[in-house]
């Protein structure tokens, strides 16, 4: 008789949320979303032997990683993956198809985030101008002040404007990104604020990138033991302007002068150091993770983007800069854990996407690639119209792999322009390493459920992508032989990491294929909002512990 009642005193005891097992975990007082550019997968596993316990092998061991995670959109950029990530959406939606793109209402060509409206906060210069108005959907971090009342302070931070822009959103209470050369300073817009704070003046007046800058690069360890890179002088990268060769050590006190001055910072792993450095004093400078409500945090490390394009994917200043960064990574958690508190925050580590090896290597070693020459395609094209249509005057521009179409042309002579845009689908894949080509009426009138042509939909936006939309052969790039680039949707491109880590997180692995889609419903789930207006990414539950 003493057993039921007990055993009925314990079912009462785990039905009303007695057990704490089954309770919901304790609010996040901070959220931290880490973009790392260019950023590989396989960098984790490359390097893994080289890594130390705080940095990325912290967050994979104590954390949720997902090796299986793709971009599932065209093209792969800095700025479109950055909104993608804190969008939960693709261009399709929330409006960015590239980092800058060519305007068939103005007729020019538009950088992501300018904005003349605006004037700079931080000094006397023009690269304030700059505002997230492009953006069409809502991001996370929107949401996260909407469903706080607007109670909560949001910070985007970057060495590049866009990649600090965008992830803060619209609402945000600052974006601060680098200006380099002679400025030597963190700015943010008058989209912000009216006033730059004291912290932030606090901070460039310590001047940190001259002592940054004022000691060489040289190599973390010896240089012989970089064994998962080429030899130190290769063919297959670019030289800082004043070096004869792409070697170590860099003395970057002699070469900044010829190298934007203190925009040379952005090309050497000190650039990542000198970021983390800004996210702490705005961590400090703002109390976040302080108050009663919970704040956002936006970090992008941009200068693994500057040294994979110079350098390449096999290049030991590459492996070079993620074995700097880890340790970066260490000391900012660290501060993360005295400053907030360990059990207090909840951070996610992805990239806005990968890269290519150089593609004179992979020739190198027989492997298919190619460069292609972007003035003989539009040579081509030219040619096509003039061939079928008896003009060379119906294409307006080409860019990022679009062909816009000159409409007050095609009507002047009475042509129709699904017409001229399916002929010139069907004949520049006849043109060297354009692999496919697919009509804006194509992708509104059919669905592809999977594959490339499927990414290439999710990244045309109807009312501001061009006419024609053209993939290359796998490994091809348009620039020159040394060093790489980014932009596909094939997998060298889209595979980057998604690692979720703190409170209300799993340990764990899982190797489904996600979307960088799902980053921002899954956030969105975690802190009990709403996910952003345009989200089509899924939640992915078996890494949330509740």
């Amino acid at each position: 008789m003493k057993f039921k009642f007990l055993l009925t005193i314990l079912c009462l005891f785990f039905l009303l949320g007695g057990c704490k097992s089954g309770s919901s975990p304790k609010k996040t007082k901070l959220v931290v979303g880490i973009v790392i550019d260019q950023m590989r997968y396989d960098y984790l596993t490359r390097f893994a032997d080289r890594f130390g316990d705080g940095g990325f092998n912290r967050i994979l061991q104590g954390g949720f990683s997902l090796e299986n995670a793709h971009y599932n959109l065209i093209p792969t950029y800095t700025a479109v993956g950055h909104a993608s990530i804190y969008t939960g959406t693709t261009p399709s939606e929330h409006g960015i198809i590239s980092n800058d793109w060519y305007d068939k209402y103005e007729k020019k060509s538009v950088y992501c985030v300018y904005d003349s409206a605006y004037k700079t906060l931080g000094n006397s210069g023009l690269n304030g101008q700059k505002s997230p108005k492009r953006l069409v959907t809502s991001t996370i971090t929107d949401q996260l002040h909407l469903a706080q009342n607007m109670h909560g302070k949001t910070i985007g931070i970057s060495i590049k404007d866009r990649a600090a822009i965008l992830p803060a959103g619209h609402t945000a209470n600052a974006a601060y990104w680098y200006d380099g050369e002679n400025y030597n300073t963190w700015i943010t817009s008058t989209f912000y604020m009216n006033k730059i704070p004291q912290w932030v003046t606090d901070f460039n007046s310590d001047n940190k990138a001259d002592e940054y800058l004022n000691s060489p690069w040289e190599t973390l360890y010896g240089i012989d033991s970089y064994k998962n890179s080429r030899s130190d002088d290769n063919i297959f990268e670019e030289t800082l302007i004043g070096q004869d060769a792409p070697t170590f050590p860099k003395d970057l006190k002699s070469l900044r002068s010829k190298n934007n001055n203190f925009d040379l910072l952005k090309t050497v792993p000190a650039g990542n150091t000198f970021t983390v450095d800004f996210a702490k004093a705005a961590i400090v400078g703002e109390k976040l993770g302080k108050g009663t409500y919970t704040d956002f945090l936006a970090v992008s490390f941009s200068s693994t983007d500057y040294v994979g394009h110079k350098y390449g994917v096999s290049a030991i200043e590459t492996e070079d800069t993620y074995l700097r960064l880890d340790k970066d990574l260490a000391h900012f958690f660290q501060f993360l854990d005295k400053q907030v508190g360990k059990d207090n925050y909840t951070l996610f580590l992805t990239a806005d996407h990968a890269a290519v090896h150089n593609p004179a290597y992979l020739q190198s070693l027989k492997i298919p690639a190619h460069y292609l020459n972007a003035e003989k395609l539009k040579t081509f094209l030219s040619e096509i119209t003039k061939n079928y249509f008896n003009s060379s005057d119906l294409i307006e521009n080409v860019s990022n792999y679009q062909i816009f179409l000159n409409k007050e042309k095609m009507a002047s002579l009475k042509l129709d322009r699904h017409t001229v845009a399916q002929k010139l689908a069907d004949e520049v894949v006849n043109f060297e390493n354009i692999y496919k080509a697919v009509t804006a009426n194509t992708l509104q009138t059919t669905h592809f459920s999977s594959g490339i042509l499927n990414s290439l939909q999710n990244g045309y936006n109807q009312k501001i992508s061009g006419d024609v939309l053209m993939i290359p052969n796998p490994a091809t790039l348009i620039r020159a032989r040394k060093g790489t680039s980014h932009g596909s949707g094939y997998s060298y491109d889209t595979h980057v990491p998604i690692i979720f880590y703190g409170n209300g997180i799993k340990k764990g692995v899982s190797k489904k294929r996600y979307t960088i889609t799902d980053i921002a419903p899954t956030i969105a789930n975690l802190l009990r909002i709403e996910a952003p207006n345009g989200t089509n990414g899924e939640i992915i539950d078996e890494a949330l512990s509740k």
